[in-house]
């Protein structure tokens, strides 16, 4: 009898070493595999069964009034048939799977914000401090380049700004380039020139005296409230997040005329599928073109 703890903990070694995956995926896998052998009391791989699998969906689907959201519960269904493909791959005699249906999530939940409200987002900052001028850099960076809040906080200081774009090490240790706007390299150049430290990264976390010291690289959690404190500065009543900029940035490609093709290498997915999540927020634009142009010649 193979033992599928044992064999939990190859596939996540094969998903760190083989696949290049971040330490945060290999986090993310072990857990929901871990809870759906643990919740199954599954000893052996070849006891996973279609019946098992939909009775943990069930459970995941009405625990706690379903506070676990159905994007999370398709992270689930997705780790497990990534550990069937792995373990067929090893020879191992599992069920298929493609038996394991992933379920349908709303790509409504992708909320974008008027472009006027974004211009006062972008605005938002008063310049006169180093921290305003750090955040002004990195709504702009946000916006001009889409990245994802770990990759700007993971940006270095000593970079060639001037040329206008960025070698960015992303998921999987994947490196891409994006580009800097007029703006962004306008505000970074402006934020970098009050900096007085010799900190190796690009935004950092300052202490909230008058004259603020800093105190090391920026984290994630610190980007999130700011970006959530000047979206409430500029009177935007929907909540607005970090990741939701990126979302504003795909948006902004594809309403302007960019292909898919290009916006997935910008945003760095590895696969299209996740890029065609945006096309539904550009049907406002499709359907004006319709309506412009569909059976002129009908009375």
């Amino acid at each position: 009898m193979a033992d599928i703890n044992k064999l939990l903990e190859d596939y996540l070694d094969y998903l760190e070493v083989e696949k290049g995956r971040a330490i945060k995926t290999r986090e993310n896998y072990g857990r929901y595999l871990k809870t759906f052998i643990d919740a199954t009391k599954i000893k052996d791989p070849k006891d996973i069964s279609v019946d098992k699998v939909i009775k943990f969906r069930l459970d995941l689907a009405r625990k706690n009034n379903s506070s676990i959201k159905r994007i999370t519960q398709a992270y689930y269904m997705i780790a497990l048939r990534n550990f069937l493909k792995y373990l067929i791959k090893n020879d191992y005699n599992v069920m298929s799977p493609d038996k394991i249906e992933l379920p349908k999530v709303s790509r409504r939940q992708i909320e974008i914000v008027e472009y006027k409200d974004l211009e006062r987002l972008l605005n938002a900052p008063k310049t006169d401090n180093l921290r305003g001028l750090r955040d002004k850099a990195i709504l702009e960076t946000f916006f001009s380049t889409g990245l994802r809040v770990s990759e700007l906080c993971n940006l270095k200081r000593y970079l060639d700004f001037s040329r206008g774009e960025i070698t960015v090490r992303g998921k999987g240790d994947k490196l891409r380039v994006v580009f800097l706007s007029d703006g962004a390299k306008k505000a970074i150049k402006n934020y970098l020139d009050k900096r007085g430290d010799t900190e190796d990264y690009l935004f950092v976390s300052l202490t909230h005296a008058k004259n603020p010291k800093v105190i090391g690289k920026i984290i994630p959690r610190t980007v999130q409230r700011l970006v959530n404190y000047y979206s409430k500065k500029a009177g935007i009543p929907s909540h607005i997040t970090p990741h939701q900029l990126r979302h504003q940035y795909a948006t902004d490609l594809l309403i302007n005329g960019a292909d898919l093709r290009s916006v997935q290498e910008l945003l760095g997915h590895s696969n299209i599928s996740t890029t065609q999540i945006y096309t539904h927020l550009t049907n406002k634009e499709l359907r004006e073109i319709h309506e412009a142009f569909h059976a002129k010649r009908r009375k």
